[in-house]
């Protein structure tokens, strides 16, 4: 199969790499000329230590790269997903599958991103999305790692699933393309919320609570927005979640650690040097669940430091001291 990966960070290029492995004829695109004619020359890239790019892989920065392509994968961050969307709607060929692999809500509309992908080339096209528990590092030294491939197509999803399983990499079919792709946004904003309570001090019991109740959260606005609650106990709900949290992998768990030992809101994302979706999609999340009355108190937290200066020590001590609740009652946060 011709594939095409969109997006030469390193989350595409691992993927990009696995394909190749696959025996498929794989191009990985960079946004640069620079960017490109770095890793063709190197062979590395530097967001993953240790990797050689094989040889086989090819390399471009001209979109047209899409045109005899068989699958598609949109690999760019969240805020380039319509761009590079708009760009190659009148490349593609017929039936080409294009598959998003990026995390996050658009911050404009707050749309998920296949459905900025699907406005942006018409409907024109299957859409099928890849998500799960996956630090792009890994995958590229071939560590285990199962995801899910979504959409709302069964035999769609299975088609993208044969495409990129292995004997590493295992891969999931699920038509919950809602609640897969919520759950891939929002554990980034728990990671956030994660990597501050790690960097005031605060213990396991604290990181537990927090990803805990912020899986609640998760759910419950992935149920009112039409998706299966089962899919938050999946790979592409806890399962992410706790690889977020848990790991200095985590470009959003290592932002969260600088902001709760002080270091001011763009300073710390500006350390880590790559984007951190979580900050974007505190906003967006909170967007969604104002618009359907759900309540989601841990983001509100995050977005009132993140977004309104508000002293972390005291947002945690109003969280702590919320009105008590029954635990698993929905009617109540």
């Amino acid at each position: 199969m011709k594939i095409a990966v969109l997006g030469s960070g390193g989350w595409g290029t691992a993927l990009a790499i696995l394909l190749l492995e696959n025996g498929n004829e794989v191009t990985l695109w960079s946004y640069t000329e620079e960017e490109s004619a770095r890793l063709q020359s190197s062979r590395e890239n530097p967001l993953l230590p240790e990797v050689t790019l094989p040889e086989g892989l090819r390399f471009s920065t001209d979109l047209s790269c899409v045109s005899s392509c068989d699958l598609v994968v949109m690999a760019t961050p969240s805020f380039a997903v319509r761009n590079t969307s708009r760009q190659v709607r009148p490349l593609l060929k017929p039936d080409t599958i294009l598959v998003s692999v990026s995390k996050g809500i658009e911050k404009d509309s707050s749309l998920r991103l296949s459905q900025v992908i699907r406005e942006e080339t018409g409907g024109d096209f299957p859409v099928v999305v890849l998500s799960g528990p996956s630090h792009a590092e890994e995958v590229a030294r071939h560590v285990p790692t199962a995801c899910v491939a979504a959409c709302e197509d069964c035999a769609l999803a299975e088609r993208v699933q044969d495409v990129f399983l292995n004997e590493r990499f295992r891969v999931y079919s699920s038509t919950d393309v809602v609640g897969v792709e919520l759950g891939a946004a929002l554990k980034n904003v728990m990671a956030l919320c994660a990597g501050c309570c790690a960097g005031m001090g605060y213990g396991d019991n604290t990181k537990a609570m927090l990803m805990t109740r912020g899986l609640a959260e998760m759910a419950r606005l992935g149920v009112a927005l039409g998706a299966d609650r089962e899919t938050f106990a999946g790979l592409t709900g806890m399962g992410d979640l706790i690889v977020t949290c848990t790991s200095l992998n985590s470009r959003n768990n290592r932002a969260g650690i600088l902001i709760g030992k002080g270091v001011p809101i763009q300073e710390a994302i500006a350390q880590i040097g790559a984007v951190v979706e979580g900050y974007f999609a505190v906003d967006s999340a909170r967007t969604l669940a104002q618009k359907v009355g759900v309540e989601m108190p841990i983001t509100e937290a995050a977005y009132r430091i993140l977004y309104q200066g508000a002293e972390i020590r005291t947002v945690i001590s109003e969280l702590m001291q919320r009105k008590k609740r029954h635990e698993t009652e929905e009617r109540w946060a």
